[in-house]
Protein backbone atom coordinates (compact mmCIF):
# COMPACT_ATOMS: atom_id res chain seq x y z
CA UNK A 1 0.00 0.00 0.00
CA UNK A 2 2.88 2.33 0.83
CA UNK A 3 4.39 1.78 -2.62
CA UNK A 4 1.06 2.72 -4.23
CA UNK A 5 0.89 6.01 -2.34
CA UNK A 6 4.45 6.77 -3.45
CA UNK A 7 3.21 6.92 -7.03
CA UNK A 8 1.42 10.16 -6.13
CA UNK A 9 4.67 11.78 -4.96
CA UNK A 10 6.32 14.32 -7.30
CA UNK A 11 9.53 12.27 -7.17
CA UNK A 12 7.69 9.38 -8.84
CA UNK A 13 5.84 11.45 -11.43
CA UNK A 14 7.77 10.00 -14.39
CA UNK A 15 6.97 6.43 -13.34
CA UNK A 16 3.33 7.36 -12.73
CA UNK A 17 3.05 8.98 -16.17
CA UNK A 18 4.65 5.96 -17.87
CA UNK A 19 2.20 3.57 -16.17
CA UNK A 20 -0.78 5.79 -17.05
CA UNK A 21 0.29 6.24 -20.68
CA UNK A 22 0.89 2.50 -21.04
CA UNK A 23 -2.57 1.77 -19.64
CA UNK A 24 -4.21 4.33 -21.95
CA UNK A 25 -2.42 2.91 -25.00
CA UNK A 26 -3.47 -0.65 -24.12
CA UNK A 27 -7.07 0.51 -23.60
CA UNK A 28 -7.01 2.33 -26.95
CA UNK A 29 -5.68 -0.77 -28.69
CA UNK A 30 -8.45 -2.87 -27.12
CA UNK A 31 -11.06 -0.25 -28.02
CA UNK A 32 -10.06 -0.43 -31.68
CA UNK A 33 -10.11 -4.22 -31.47
CA UNK A 34 -6.37 -4.29 -32.30
CA UNK A 35 -7.15 -3.30 -35.90
CA UNK A 36 -4.38 -0.68 -35.82
CA UNK A 37 -2.04 -2.56 -33.55
CA UNK A 38 1.01 -1.38 -35.55
CA UNK A 39 0.21 2.17 -34.43
CA UNK A 40 0.25 1.13 -30.77
CA UNK A 41 2.98 -1.54 -30.65
CA UNK A 42 6.00 0.76 -30.50
CA UNK A 43 4.69 3.28 -27.92
CA UNK A 44 3.27 0.44 -25.76
CA UNK A 45 6.68 -1.26 -25.87
CA UNK A 46 8.52 1.96 -24.97
CA UNK A 47 6.27 3.12 -22.13
CA UNK A 48 5.68 -0.42 -20.91
CA UNK A 49 9.41 -1.06 -20.68
CA UNK A 50 9.91 2.22 -18.82
CA UNK A 51 7.12 1.25 -16.41
CA UNK A 52 8.73 -2.12 -15.70
CA UNK A 53 12.09 -0.42 -15.23
CA UNK A 54 10.60 2.13 -12.84
CA UNK A 55 8.82 -0.52 -10.75
CA UNK A 56 12.09 -2.47 -10.56
CA UNK A 57 13.93 0.70 -9.48
CA UNK A 58 11.37 1.36 -6.77
CA UNK A 59 11.60 -2.17 -5.37
CA UNK A 60 15.36 -2.86 -5.67
CA UNK A 61 17.52 -2.28 -2.58
CA UNK A 62 21.02 -1.60 -3.94
CA UNK A 63 20.73 2.03 -5.09
CA UNK A 64 19.01 4.52 -2.84
CA UNK A 65 18.79 7.19 -5.53
CA UNK A 66 16.91 4.80 -7.85
CA UNK A 67 14.45 3.87 -5.08
CA UNK A 68 13.69 7.56 -4.57
CA UNK A 69 13.78 8.65 -8.21
CA UNK A 70 12.81 5.68 -10.40
CA UNK A 71 13.60 6.04 -14.12
CA UNK A 72 14.79 9.66 -13.84
CA UNK A 73 17.82 8.68 -11.72
CA UNK A 74 19.19 6.74 -14.69
CA UNK A 75 19.88 10.09 -16.32
CA UNK A 76 22.31 10.78 -13.47
CA UNK A 77 24.16 7.54 -14.09
CA UNK A 78 24.29 8.28 -17.81
CA UNK A 79 25.74 11.75 -17.21
CA UNK A 80 28.21 10.32 -14.73
CA UNK A 81 29.30 7.77 -17.33
CA UNK A 82 30.05 10.38 -19.99
CA UNK A 83 31.35 13.04 -17.58
CA UNK A 84 35.07 12.42 -18.35
CA UNK A 85 34.45 12.73 -22.09
CA UNK A 86 32.30 15.85 -21.68
CA UNK A 87 34.95 17.49 -19.51
CA UNK A 88 37.78 16.47 -21.84
CA UNK A 89 36.15 17.66 -25.05
CA UNK A 90 34.26 20.76 -23.93
CA UNK A 91 35.58 22.15 -20.65
CA UNK A 92 39.31 21.40 -20.31
CA UNK A 93 41.76 24.20 -21.06
CA UNK A 94 45.02 23.46 -22.86
CA UNK A 95 46.79 23.09 -19.51
CA UNK A 96 44.06 21.00 -17.85
CA UNK A 97 43.71 17.24 -17.90
CA UNK A 98 45.22 14.59 -15.68
CA UNK A 99 47.59 12.88 -15.66
CA UNK A 100 48.65 14.52 -18.97
CA UNK A 101 47.36 17.92 -20.04
CA UNK A 102 45.64 18.45 -23.37
CA UNK A 103 48.63 20.52 -24.48
CA UNK A 104 51.10 17.69 -23.81
CA UNK A 105 48.89 15.15 -25.54
CA UNK A 106 48.53 17.47 -28.53
CA UNK A 107 52.31 17.77 -28.85
CA UNK A 108 52.68 13.98 -28.94
CA UNK A 109 49.85 13.56 -31.47
CA UNK A 110 51.30 16.24 -33.73
CA UNK A 111 54.80 14.83 -33.61
CA UNK A 112 53.56 11.29 -34.17
CA UNK A 113 51.65 12.46 -37.25
CA UNK A 114 54.48 14.78 -38.36
CA UNK A 115 52.19 17.80 -38.53
CA UNK A 116 52.90 21.32 -37.29
CA UNK A 117 53.78 21.21 -33.57
CA UNK A 118 54.61 24.90 -33.15
CA UNK A 119 52.60 27.29 -30.94
CA UNK A 120 51.54 30.89 -31.70
CA UNK A 121 51.37 34.09 -29.69
CA UNK A 122 53.39 33.13 -26.61
CA UNK A 123 53.36 30.70 -23.71
CA UNK A 124 50.18 29.81 -21.87
CA UNK A 125 52.18 28.90 -18.77
CA UNK A 126 52.04 31.20 -15.78
CA UNK A 127 55.78 31.81 -15.57
CA UNK A 128 55.45 33.49 -12.16
CA UNK A 129 53.47 30.65 -10.58
CA UNK A 130 54.98 28.51 -7.84
CA UNK A 131 56.55 25.39 -9.34
CA UNK A 132 57.24 26.83 -12.80
CA UNK A 133 60.52 25.47 -14.21
CA UNK A 134 62.73 26.43 -17.11
CA UNK A 135 66.01 25.56 -18.78
CA UNK A 136 68.72 28.21 -19.03
CA UNK A 137 70.00 29.01 -22.52
CA UNK A 138 73.39 30.25 -23.68
CA UNK A 139 74.33 33.45 -25.49
CA UNK A 140 76.64 31.21 -27.49
CA UNK A 141 74.47 28.31 -28.76
CA UNK A 142 76.02 25.27 -30.37
CA UNK A 143 75.15 23.96 -33.85
CA UNK A 144 72.36 21.40 -33.84
CA UNK A 145 73.74 17.88 -33.29
CA UNK A 146 73.44 15.56 -36.29
CA UNK A 147 74.28 12.25 -34.61
CA UNK A 148 71.53 10.50 -32.60
CA UNK A 149 71.94 10.75 -28.84
CA UNK A 150 72.99 7.38 -27.45
CA UNK A 151 74.52 5.99 -24.28
CA UNK A 152 76.62 2.85 -23.79
CA UNK A 153 75.24 0.57 -21.07
CA UNK A 154 77.42 -2.13 -19.56
CA UNK A 155 79.95 -2.07 -16.73
CA UNK A 156 83.34 -3.82 -16.47
CA UNK A 157 81.67 -7.19 -15.81
CA UNK A 158 79.49 -6.95 -18.93
CA UNK A 159 80.88 -8.54 -22.11
CA UNK A 160 78.04 -7.45 -24.41
CA UNK A 161 77.39 -3.75 -23.74
CA UNK A 162 74.44 -2.11 -25.47
CA UNK A 163 74.37 1.28 -27.17
CA UNK A 164 70.92 2.61 -26.25
CA UNK A 165 69.00 5.65 -27.39
CA UNK A 166 68.47 8.25 -24.65
CA UNK A 167 64.71 7.85 -25.23
CA UNK A 168 63.07 4.40 -25.20
CA UNK A 169 59.74 2.62 -24.72
CA UNK A 170 59.07 1.92 -21.05
CA UNK A 171 57.81 -1.38 -19.62
CA UNK A 172 54.33 -2.41 -20.80
CA UNK A 173 53.35 -6.08 -20.89
CA UNK A 174 51.45 -7.95 -23.54
CA UNK A 175 48.13 -8.51 -21.84
CA UNK A 176 48.08 -4.96 -20.58
CA UNK A 177 48.58 -3.93 -24.23
CA UNK A 178 46.86 -5.46 -27.22
CA UNK A 179 48.76 -7.61 -29.74
CA UNK A 180 48.59 -4.85 -32.36
CA UNK A 181 49.89 -2.26 -29.90
CA UNK A 182 52.91 -4.44 -29.08
CA UNK A 183 53.52 -5.08 -32.79
CA UNK A 184 53.43 -1.37 -33.64
CA UNK A 185 55.66 -0.35 -30.73
CA UNK A 186 58.30 -2.92 -31.59
CA UNK A 187 58.19 -2.18 -35.31
CA UNK A 188 58.61 1.53 -34.51
CA UNK A 189 61.54 0.73 -32.22
CA UNK A 190 63.12 -1.32 -35.00
CA UNK A 191 62.75 1.47 -37.54
CA UNK A 192 64.02 4.14 -35.13
CA UNK A 193 66.82 2.02 -33.59
CA UNK A 194 65.68 2.38 -30.00
CA UNK A 195 64.70 -0.10 -27.28
CA UNK A 196 61.36 -1.60 -26.30
CA UNK A 197 60.89 -2.86 -22.72
CA UNK A 198 58.72 -5.98 -22.63
CA UNK A 199 57.14 -5.38 -19.21
CA UNK A 200 57.01 -8.23 -16.72
CA UNK A 201 54.48 -10.27 -18.73
CA UNK A 202 57.19 -12.08 -20.68
CA UNK A 203 58.50 -11.99 -24.25
CA UNK A 204 55.49 -12.60 -26.50
CA UNK A 205 55.48 -13.52 -30.20
CA UNK A 206 54.29 -9.97 -30.86
CA UNK A 207 57.50 -8.61 -29.34
CA UNK A 208 59.56 -10.84 -31.62
CA UNK A 209 57.57 -10.37 -34.81
CA UNK A 210 59.32 -7.22 -36.07
CA UNK A 211 62.78 -7.68 -34.58
CA UNK A 212 63.11 -4.46 -32.56
CA UNK A 213 65.62 -4.31 -29.69
CA UNK A 214 64.13 -5.67 -26.47
CA UNK A 215 64.79 -5.06 -22.79
CA UNK A 216 63.45 -8.16 -21.06
CA UNK A 217 61.84 -7.20 -17.77
CA UNK A 218 61.60 -9.95 -15.16
CA UNK A 219 59.24 -9.41 -12.25
CA UNK A 220 58.46 -11.41 -9.16
CA UNK A 221 56.37 -13.86 -11.20
CA UNK A 222 59.43 -14.77 -13.34
CA UNK A 223 57.17 -15.10 -16.38
CA UNK A 224 58.91 -16.91 -19.21
CA UNK A 225 61.60 -18.29 -16.89
CA UNK A 226 59.72 -19.92 -14.02
CA UNK A 227 59.15 -23.33 -12.54
CA UNK A 228 55.59 -24.61 -12.02
CA UNK A 229 55.76 -23.48 -8.37
CA UNK A 230 56.56 -19.91 -9.40
CA UNK A 231 60.29 -19.97 -8.60
CA UNK A 232 63.07 -18.86 -10.95
CA UNK A 233 64.23 -21.38 -13.57
CA UNK A 234 67.83 -20.64 -14.65
CA UNK A 235 67.74 -22.99 -17.66
CA UNK A 236 64.64 -21.36 -19.13
CA UNK A 237 66.08 -17.93 -18.40
CA UNK A 238 69.32 -18.71 -20.21
CA UNK A 239 67.42 -20.06 -23.20
CA UNK A 240 65.28 -16.91 -23.60
CA UNK A 241 68.06 -14.46 -22.73
CA UNK A 242 70.35 -15.92 -25.40
CA UNK A 243 68.10 -14.47 -28.11
CA UNK A 244 70.04 -11.74 -29.95
CA UNK A 245 66.93 -9.55 -30.02
CA UNK A 246 67.13 -9.22 -26.23
CA UNK A 247 69.78 -6.59 -25.53
CA UNK A 248 69.40 -6.12 -21.76
CA UNK A 249 67.73 -7.82 -18.79
CA UNK A 250 65.89 -5.73 -16.19
CA UNK A 251 64.95 -7.12 -12.78
CA UNK A 252 61.76 -5.40 -11.63
CA UNK A 253 61.93 -4.80 -7.89
CA UNK A 254 59.03 -2.36 -7.77
CA UNK A 255 56.86 -0.22 -10.04
CA UNK A 256 56.29 3.48 -9.50
CA UNK A 257 52.51 3.47 -9.80
CA UNK A 258 52.07 0.62 -7.29
CA UNK A 259 55.32 -0.11 -5.41
CA UNK A 260 55.17 -3.04 -3.05
CA UNK A 261 51.97 -4.34 -4.63
CA UNK A 262 51.62 -7.71 -6.32
CA UNK A 263 49.01 -8.70 -8.84
CA UNK A 264 46.68 -11.52 -9.85
CA UNK A 265 45.47 -12.35 -13.34
CA UNK A 266 42.28 -14.33 -12.63
CA UNK A 267 42.13 -17.91 -13.85
CA UNK A 268 39.33 -17.05 -16.28
CA UNK A 269 41.69 -14.70 -18.14
CA UNK A 270 44.61 -17.13 -18.37
CA UNK A 271 44.16 -18.24 -21.97
CA UNK A 272 46.31 -20.77 -23.78
CA UNK A 273 48.27 -17.89 -25.32
CA UNK A 274 48.95 -16.26 -21.94
CA UNK A 275 49.83 -19.70 -20.57
CA UNK A 276 52.48 -20.25 -23.27
CA UNK A 277 54.02 -16.79 -22.94
CA UNK A 278 54.11 -16.57 -19.16
CA UNK A 279 54.74 -20.24 -18.38
CA UNK A 280 51.67 -20.63 -16.16
CA UNK A 281 48.91 -23.22 -16.14
CA UNK A 282 45.72 -22.61 -18.12
CA UNK A 283 42.74 -21.95 -15.89
CA UNK A 284 44.75 -21.13 -12.77
CA UNK A 285 45.32 -17.75 -11.14
CA UNK A 286 48.49 -16.10 -12.48
CA UNK A 287 50.12 -14.51 -9.43
CA UNK A 288 52.80 -11.82 -9.30
CA UNK A 289 53.85 -11.71 -5.64
CA UNK A 290 54.71 -8.40 -4.00
CA UNK A 291 58.21 -9.77 -3.24
CA UNK A 292 60.88 -11.87 -4.97
CA UNK A 293 61.48 -15.49 -4.04
CA UNK A 294 64.96 -15.57 -5.62
CA UNK A 295 66.49 -13.29 -2.98
CA UNK A 296 65.64 -11.81 0.40
CA UNK A 297 68.68 -9.69 1.29
CA UNK A 298 70.70 -7.02 -0.56
CA UNK A 299 73.68 -9.37 -0.87
CA UNK A 300 71.49 -12.13 -2.33
CA UNK A 301 70.02 -9.59 -4.74
CA UNK A 302 73.50 -8.69 -6.04
CA UNK A 303 74.37 -12.37 -6.36
CA UNK A 304 71.16 -12.95 -8.32
CA UNK A 305 72.04 -10.09 -10.68
CA UNK A 306 75.51 -11.58 -11.21
CA UNK A 307 73.95 -14.98 -11.96
CA UNK A 308 71.53 -13.47 -14.49
CA UNK A 309 74.43 -11.69 -16.20
CA UNK A 310 76.33 -14.98 -16.41
CA UNK A 311 73.31 -16.90 -17.71
CA UNK A 312 72.57 -14.23 -20.32
CA UNK A 313 76.04 -14.54 -21.77
CA UNK A 314 77.34 -11.25 -20.41
CA UNK A 315 74.51 -8.91 -21.44
CA UNK A 316 73.81 -5.79 -19.36
CA UNK A 317 71.70 -6.68 -16.32
CA UNK A 318 70.19 -4.16 -13.94
CA UNK A 319 67.11 -3.52 -11.86
CA UNK A 320 64.15 -1.16 -11.75
CA UNK A 321 62.62 0.25 -8.59
CA UNK A 322 60.69 3.11 -7.09
CA UNK A 323 62.53 4.49 -4.06
CA UNK A 324 60.75 3.92 -0.75
CA UNK A 325 62.74 3.59 2.48
CA UNK A 326 66.04 5.29 1.76
CA UNK A 327 67.99 2.83 3.91
CA UNK A 328 66.87 -0.05 1.68
CA UNK A 329 68.50 1.38 -1.44
CA UNK A 330 71.55 2.36 0.60
CA UNK A 331 71.65 -1.24 1.86
CA UNK A 332 71.81 -2.33 -1.80
CA UNK A 333 74.69 0.11 -2.27
CA UNK A 334 76.49 -1.40 0.73
CA UNK A 335 75.92 -4.86 -0.78
CA UNK A 336 77.54 -3.66 -4.01
CA UNK A 337 80.61 -2.48 -2.11
CA UNK A 338 80.81 -5.60 0.07
CA UNK A 339 80.37 -8.16 -2.71
CA UNK A 340 82.10 -6.28 -5.52
CA UNK A 341 79.05 -7.07 -7.67
CA UNK A 342 77.51 -4.09 -9.45
CA UNK A 343 74.51 -3.91 -11.75
CA UNK A 344 75.08 -2.44 -15.19
CA UNK A 345 72.13 -0.08 -14.85
CA UNK A 346 69.37 1.05 -12.52
CA UNK A 347 66.00 2.32 -13.78
CA UNK A 348 64.36 4.70 -11.31
CA UNK A 349 60.58 4.74 -11.58
CA UNK A 350 58.56 7.50 -9.93
CA UNK A 351 55.20 7.35 -8.20
CA UNK A 352 53.84 9.52 -11.03
CA UNK A 353 54.40 6.57 -13.38
CA UNK A 354 51.57 4.88 -15.22
CA UNK A 355 49.82 1.55 -14.79
CA UNK A 356 46.86 -0.32 -16.18
CA UNK A 357 45.25 -0.54 -12.74
CA UNK A 358 46.29 0.17 -9.16
CA UNK A 359 44.64 0.95 -5.81
CA UNK A 360 44.08 4.70 -5.44
CA UNK A 361 46.14 4.89 -2.24
CA UNK A 362 49.13 3.26 -3.94
CA UNK A 363 48.87 5.38 -7.06
CA UNK A 364 48.46 8.68 -5.23
CA UNK A 365 50.44 8.42 -2.03
CA UNK A 366 53.06 5.65 -2.10
CA UNK A 367 56.64 5.87 -3.30
CA UNK A 368 59.10 8.66 -4.08
CA UNK A 369 58.49 10.85 -7.15
CA UNK A 370 60.83 10.29 -10.06
CA UNK A 371 62.91 13.46 -9.81
CA UNK A 372 63.76 12.99 -6.14
CA UNK A 373 64.39 9.30 -6.81
CA UNK A 374 66.78 9.90 -9.72
CA UNK A 375 68.72 12.52 -7.77
CA UNK A 376 68.92 10.25 -4.73
CA UNK A 377 70.16 7.22 -6.69
CA UNK A 378 72.60 9.34 -8.72
CA UNK A 379 74.13 10.80 -5.55
CA UNK A 380 74.19 7.48 -3.69
CA UNK A 381 76.25 5.95 -6.51
CA UNK A 382 78.58 8.96 -6.43
CA UNK A 383 78.90 8.44 -2.69
CA UNK A 384 80.17 4.87 -3.15
CA UNK A 385 82.38 5.73 -6.17
CA UNK A 386 80.24 3.58 -8.49
CA UNK A 387 78.57 6.22 -10.68
CA UNK A 388 80.99 5.79 -13.58
CA UNK A 389 80.18 2.07 -13.96
CA UNK A 390 76.38 2.12 -13.47
CA UNK A 391 73.98 3.86 -15.88
CA UNK A 392 70.70 5.34 -14.65
CA UNK A 393 67.42 5.27 -16.53
CA UNK A 394 64.45 7.43 -15.55
CA UNK A 395 60.77 6.56 -15.95
CA UNK A 396 57.78 8.58 -14.80
CA UNK A 397 55.56 10.92 -16.81
CA UNK A 398 58.10 11.69 -19.52
CA UNK A 399 56.65 12.79 -22.86
CA UNK A 400 58.60 15.75 -24.29
CA UNK A 401 62.18 16.77 -24.96
CA UNK A 402 62.05 19.10 -21.96
CA UNK A 403 61.01 16.18 -19.73
CA UNK A 404 64.01 14.17 -20.97
CA UNK A 405 66.44 17.08 -20.46
CA UNK A 406 65.15 17.75 -16.93
CA UNK A 407 65.53 14.11 -15.87
CA UNK A 408 69.05 13.97 -17.30
CA UNK A 409 69.98 17.14 -15.42
CA UNK A 410 69.19 15.29 -12.20
CA UNK A 411 71.40 12.33 -13.06
CA UNK A 412 69.62 10.12 -15.60
CA UNK A 413 71.60 8.74 -18.55
CA UNK A 414 68.49 7.90 -20.53
CA UNK A 415 64.70 8.09 -20.20
CA UNK A 416 61.83 5.68 -20.75
CA UNK A 417 58.27 6.64 -21.66
CA UNK A 418 55.18 4.44 -21.64
CA UNK A 419 52.19 6.77 -21.90
CA UNK A 420 53.98 9.03 -24.37
CA UNK A 421 54.29 6.14 -26.80
CA UNK A 422 50.70 5.11 -26.02
CA UNK A 423 49.60 8.58 -27.18
CA UNK A 424 51.66 8.02 -30.34
CA UNK A 425 49.62 4.84 -30.89
CA UNK A 426 46.41 6.86 -30.63
CA UNK A 427 45.54 6.64 -26.90
CA UNK A 428 43.11 9.44 -25.99
CA UNK A 429 43.49 9.17 -22.19
CA UNK A 430 39.98 7.79 -21.77
CA UNK A 431 41.15 6.21 -18.46
CA UNK A 432 39.52 2.90 -19.35
CA UNK A 433 42.69 0.75 -19.49
CA UNK A 434 41.44 -1.58 -16.75
CA UNK A 435 38.01 -2.21 -18.34
CA UNK A 436 39.11 -4.01 -21.55
CA UNK A 437 36.99 -1.42 -23.40
CA UNK A 438 39.79 0.82 -24.67
CA UNK A 439 38.24 2.93 -27.46
CA UNK A 440 41.44 3.01 -29.52
CA UNK A 441 42.50 -0.65 -29.29
CA UNK A 442 45.69 0.07 -27.32
CA UNK A 443 44.89 -1.64 -24.00
CA UNK A 444 42.29 -4.25 -24.86
CA UNK A 445 42.35 -7.94 -25.73
CA UNK A 446 39.00 -7.66 -27.50
CA UNK A 447 39.73 -8.43 -31.20
CA UNK A 448 36.77 -6.33 -32.31
CA UNK A 449 38.38 -3.33 -30.59
CA UNK A 450 42.09 -3.81 -31.19
CA UNK A 451 41.48 -4.23 -34.94
CA UNK A 452 41.09 -0.43 -34.95
CA UNK A 453 44.83 -0.14 -34.32
CA UNK A 454 46.38 -0.54 -37.79
CA UNK A 455 49.98 -1.65 -37.27
CA UNK A 456 51.75 -0.09 -40.32
CA UNK A 457 50.16 3.31 -39.67
CA UNK A 458 50.92 3.29 -35.93
CA UNK A 459 54.46 1.99 -36.56
CA UNK A 460 55.24 5.21 -38.41
CA UNK A 461 53.68 7.28 -35.65
CA UNK A 462 55.83 5.59 -32.99
CA UNK A 463 58.91 6.18 -35.14
CA UNK A 464 57.96 9.81 -35.86
CA UNK A 465 57.27 10.59 -32.21
CA UNK A 466 60.65 9.23 -31.13
CA UNK A 467 62.50 11.08 -33.88
CA UNK A 468 60.69 14.39 -33.29
CA UNK A 469 61.20 14.22 -29.52
CA UNK A 470 64.94 13.70 -29.94
CA UNK A 471 64.99 16.59 -32.44
CA UNK A 472 63.31 18.82 -29.85
CA UNK A 473 65.85 17.63 -27.26
CA UNK A 474 68.69 18.42 -29.66
CA UNK A 475 67.34 21.96 -30.13
CA UNK A 476 67.19 22.48 -26.35
CA UNK A 477 70.72 21.14 -25.92
CA UNK A 478 72.13 23.33 -28.67
CA UNK A 479 70.35 26.43 -27.32
CA UNK A 480 71.99 25.78 -23.94
CA UNK A 481 75.45 25.72 -25.49
CA UNK A 482 75.88 21.96 -25.08
CA UNK A 483 76.66 19.12 -27.49
CA UNK A 484 75.07 16.09 -25.78
CA UNK A 485 72.32 15.71 -23.16
CA UNK A 486 74.79 13.94 -20.86
CA UNK A 487 76.45 17.34 -20.45
CA UNK A 488 73.34 18.76 -18.76
CA UNK A 489 73.84 19.57 -15.10
CA UNK A 490 71.45 20.74 -12.35
CA UNK A 491 72.75 24.30 -12.75
CA UNK A 492 71.09 24.42 -16.19
CA UNK A 493 67.57 24.30 -14.67
CA UNK A 494 65.68 26.71 -12.43
CA UNK A 495 62.61 26.25 -10.23
CA UNK A 496 60.33 29.02 -8.97
CA UNK A 497 59.57 28.69 -5.27
CA UNK A 498 57.36 31.78 -5.18
CA UNK A 499 56.64 34.92 -7.15
CA UNK A 500 59.97 36.41 -6.07
CA UNK A 501 62.18 33.43 -5.18
CA UNK A 502 63.97 31.16 -7.65
CA UNK A 503 66.50 28.38 -7.04
CA UNK A 504 68.57 26.34 -9.46
CA UNK A 505 68.31 22.57 -9.39
CA UNK A 506 71.86 22.60 -8.01
CA UNK A 507 70.47 24.19 -4.82
CA UNK A 508 67.30 22.11 -4.74
CA UNK A 509 69.14 18.81 -5.29
CA UNK A 510 72.61 19.24 -3.72
CA UNK A 511 75.23 16.72 -4.76
CA UNK A 512 77.42 14.80 -2.32
CA UNK A 513 81.17 14.38 -2.71
CA UNK A 514 82.62 11.33 -4.51
CA UNK A 515 83.21 8.59 -1.97
CA UNK A 516 81.48 10.53 0.83
CA UNK A 517 79.34 7.57 1.92
CA UNK A 518 82.39 5.32 2.13
CA UNK A 519 84.12 7.84 4.40
CA UNK A 520 81.36 7.36 6.97
CA UNK A 521 80.90 11.06 7.73
CA UNK A 522 77.75 12.03 5.83
CA UNK A 523 76.73 15.68 5.90
CA UNK A 524 73.80 15.60 3.47
CA UNK A 525 70.58 14.92 5.45
CA UNK A 526 69.17 12.89 2.54
CA UNK A 527 71.82 10.25 3.30
CA UNK A 528 71.70 10.02 7.08
CA UNK A 529 70.05 6.63 6.53
CA UNK A 530 73.48 5.32 5.50
CA UNK A 531 74.24 4.86 9.21
CA UNK A 532 71.54 2.24 9.71
CA UNK A 533 71.61 0.52 6.30
CA UNK A 534 73.16 -2.95 6.20
CA UNK A 535 74.19 -5.19 3.32
CA UNK A 536 72.90 -8.31 5.08
CA UNK A 537 69.29 -7.17 5.37
CA UNK A 538 66.79 -4.70 3.95
CA UNK A 539 65.78 -3.91 7.55
CA UNK A 540 67.63 -1.06 9.29
CA UNK A 541 70.20 -1.76 11.98
CA UNK A 542 68.13 -1.82 15.15
CA UNK A 543 70.60 0.14 17.27
CA UNK A 544 70.76 3.01 14.78
CA UNK A 545 67.26 2.86 13.33
CA UNK A 546 65.42 6.17 12.92
CA UNK A 547 62.44 6.97 15.17
CA UNK A 548 60.09 6.36 12.24
CA UNK A 549 61.32 2.77 12.00
CA UNK A 550 60.56 2.00 15.65
CA UNK A 551 57.17 0.37 16.07
CA UNK A 552 55.33 1.44 19.21
CA UNK A 553 52.87 -1.10 20.69
CA UNK A 554 49.28 0.01 20.23
CA UNK A 555 48.59 -0.12 23.95
CA UNK A 556 51.45 2.30 24.64
CA UNK A 557 50.21 4.99 22.25
CA UNK A 558 48.48 8.05 23.62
Amino acid sequence: MQNLTLLLSPRFIILTLCICITALLVCAAVYYDFKHIFLFAIPITIFGSLSVLGIHDMLQKSHAVLRNYPISAHIRFLLEEIRPEMRQYFFESEKDGKPFSRDTRAVVYQRAKMVLDKRPFGTQEDVYAQGYEWMNHSVSPKPLADAPFRVMIGGPDCTKPYSASVFNISAMSFGALSPNAVRALNAGAKKGNFAHDTGEGGVSPYHRENGGDLIWEIGSGYFGCRNPDGTFNPELFAKVASDDQIKMVELKVSQGAKPGHGGVLPAAKVSEEISRIRGVAVGEDCISPAYHKAFSTPIEMMQFIAEMRRLSGGKPVGFKLCIGHRWEFLAICKAMVKTGIYPDFIVVDGNEGGTGAAPAEFMDHLGMPMREGVSFVHNALIGINARDRIRIGAAGKIATGFDVARAMALGADWCNSARGFMFALGCIQSLSCHTDRCPTGVTTQDPSRNRALVVPDKTMRVYNYHRATLHALAELIAASGLSHPQEIRPIHFSHRLSGTEVLSFARLYPQIRPGELLEGHVENPRFHAWAFAQAESFAPVAAAAPPAAVVTPVAARG
